[in-house]
């Protein structure tokens, strides 16, 4: 297991920065997730690791060894592809074997590290066959374990579940972190599907144009986002303009269109001042209903508007005085009409993220 440390990095395409003076340290064994909306700079980031990009300043270490402007095939890092690329006129194992090859390994210690690779992604059995006779999620295991055969120092997954169909995206989740903490490998993974790195992340971090806006566990950006572009892109929520009335601590009261709210700073490193217009951040499934009003602060009285019904689960709009609000309902009670009345909805003041921009 290695360790990846990137210091002020920094690319240009022609006029374009791509990458603005990044600096993240990704820690051994981590499978660790690069998210952010399109042309946000995630994999040119992942394509600098790989070497296919030399940047125009700072640097890349792999461990304590300086690889920025070391040649891809000298890094050692196995890459996957969004496409999978494999061969169509090679078997599965012969796909695999390519790299081995590609570095003059005996072919004795090729075939045992080729039957090695194919075990692991539990595809022994199609060892003969042609990629144009597997299924999608079948040349997606093959696509890994052709990355996993090299016996690389790191592996740098580019949206790689983006040509599955959505069941086969949610097993091959778990399939690659298995692979990846079995093999202890450390793992960069890019995506823009929240979904995934959510589940299966240990952390990840979230970049718009250029820049790293936010590092931390799935918990902790979800729940403690430090930006609205990061509350934003992670998710569904509310957000509640206002203008701060009290500080104590991390925790500030803040008088909004609906209500009065205490919450919790998103960023307590950046604490706005009195007066200063913040903008509330409130998940939909952390607002609780009810028929009676239980207290001043943190609760709204409103009506239920339009709803769609999921069976486990309700999303309503529920109407505070003119405002929509996105309100989720486990064993939803209020979806019969006898039962869509005037209600309250409150949130603990540890759900609502005070975010200063």
């Amino acid at each position: 297991m290695i360790s990846i440390r990137i210091e002020q990095l920094t690319k240009r395409f022609g006029a374009v920065t791509a990458l603005h003076n990044l600096d993240l340290t990704i820690n051994p064994g981590e499978l660790f997730f690069l998210l952010g909306p399109s042309g946000c700079g995630k994999t040119t980031l992942l394509r600098s690791l790989a070497g296919f990009y030399l940047p125009e300043e700072g640097r890349i270490f792999f461990g304590d060894e300086d690889v920025s402007k070391l040649e891809p095939h000298k890094r050692n890092t196995g890459m996957m592809f969004q496409s999978y690329a494999l061969w169509p006129h090679m078997s599965v194992a012969e796909n695999v074997a390519f790299g081995l090859e590609e570095r003059k390994v005996s072919k004795l210690e090729v075939k045992r590290r080729v039957g090695e690779a194919l075990e692991s992604v539990r595809m022994s059995a199609y060892a003969e066959r042609r990629p144009n006779q597997l299924s999608g999620g079948q040349q997606q295991r093959v696509a890994l374990a052709r990355a996993l055969v090299i016996r690389p120092r790191c592996l740098l997954l580019d949206e790689p579940l983006s040509n599955l169909d959505a069941k086969l995206r949610l097993e091959m989740r778990m399939e690659i972190r298995r692979v990846c903490k079995e093999f202890k490998l450390t793992t960069v993974y890019v995506t823009h599907d929240q979904k995934e790195a959510l589940s299966i992340s240990d952390r990840m971090a979230i970049l718009e144009g250029g820049h790293i806006l936010q590092v931390g566990t799935p918990r902790r950006v979800y729940k403690r986002p430090v930006r609205k572009t990061v509350a934003h892109f992670i998710g569904e929520t509310d957000f509640i303009p206002g203008k701060i009335t009290g500080m104590n601590g991390t925790m500030a009261t803040v008088e909004t269109a609906i209500g009065r709210f205490d919450g919790v700073l998103g960023d307590p490193t950046r604490p706005p001042a009195i007066n200063a217009e913040v903008t509330l951040s409130i998940r939909p499934e952390c607002w609780e209903l009810s028929r009676t009003k239980h207290a001043e602060r943190n609760t709204v009285h409103g009506r239920i508007g339009e709803f769609v019904y999921l069976g486990e689960v309700a999303q309503y709009e529920l109407i505070v005085r003119d405002v929509p609000l996105k309100v989720f309902e486990r064993n939803p009670r209020f979806v019969d009409g006898a039962n869509r009345g005037e209600i309250y909805a409150a949130v603990d003041p540890d759900d609502v993220v005070v975010l200063v921009d």
